[in-house]
């Protein structure tokens, strides 16, 4: 596994309280995990660290695509940090979807690439700095809480166009009747494909107030922290998001350099303020 600075992810207190719910105590995913039971204190845990917890959830539970659907389900959204609740808060699910892809930079190590194409929206999830594919369990529950931000967003029974993992998931009927389309297993990437219309269906949940408090903040870190990745390690990540979708578009990628690069001068984003964010 490649080590990076910003290996840092903080697991929201809310995450705990969500496996309580399902009868699944702290302690008992820390053992099975090989983990101190000081890991469910610690503010912030390595990437390894990360997949071990989810894994040992997606042991603990015994089915992989049971674990998927309950946690989706049941976390509730209050107890969410600020980087996802305000994507709760969105004009619509398009927007909030962006928020959700925009800010997940902030929280490794998972990354959101949307594209809008004729009546599809597809979502590839990939990793950061790690060669090593995620806990299938972690890639369903993403995936599931991109849809179901959509669900509780619009207060509408949304269903997905066509879902696609790279790994075995378990039950894969009780996945087809919660995400309400077909499911592919063995496939390249994990994808989640929307029906580009619901895109635009508003949220019952928009609150312009509290993003008129929390975007700036956000959008304040996110530029701190692109300014505390150096140039290389920048370019590095988009020449390899670019290249998993086929051949580059340089002007694409010129593009995203330009939103990217800025003057590191300004100042540098430490992990405890990162942390604090997520």
């Amino acid at each position: 596994m490649k080590s990076h600075t910003s290996d840092r992810i903080k697991i929201p207190p809310g995450f705990w309280t969500g496996l309580r719910q399902l009868g699944i105590a702290a302690h008992d995913v820390a053992r099975k995990a090989r983990l101190p039971l000081t890991i469910i204190t610690e503010p912030v845990v390595t990437t390894a660290q990360y997949f071990a917890i989810w894994q040992a959830y997606s042991d603990l539970i015994g089915d992989t695509a049971k674990g998927i659907i309950e946690l989706a389900t049941a976390f509730e959204t209050a107890k969410y940090p600020p980087t996802v609740l305000a994507t709760y808060h969105a004009r619509d699910y398009r927007d909030a979807l962006n928020r959700m892809a925009r800010y997940k930079q902030l929280c490794p190590p998972e990354s959101l690439r949307i594209t809008e194409e004729g009546e599809h929206c597809t979502i590839e999830l990939e990793w950061l700095y790690t060669e090593q594919p995620g806990p299938p369990v972690l890639v369903g529950v993403t995936l599931a809480c991109l849809l179901e931000l959509g669900r509780r967003g619009t207060g509408q029974p949304l269903t997905a166009r066509f879902v696609e993992f790279s790994h075995s998931m378990g039950d894969v009927h009780a996945l087809e009747a919660y995400f309400g389309c077909r499911i592919r297993i063995g496939a390249k990437c994990n994808w989640l494909t929307l029906h580009r219309r619901d895109l635009d269906r508003p949220f019952a949940s928009y609150n312009e107030e509290l993003l008129e408090i929390l975007t700036p903040v956000l959008d304040r870190s996110m530029d701190e922290q692109q300014r505390s990745r150096s140039i290389t390690e920048t370019v590095k990540w988009i020449m390899k998001r670019s290249l998993t979708g086929g051949r580059p578009d340089i002007q694409a990628v010129a593009k995203e350099l330009g939103r990217a690069i800025v003057p590191c001068s300004a100042g540098l984003l430490t992990k405890t303020r990162a942390s604090s964010i997520c």
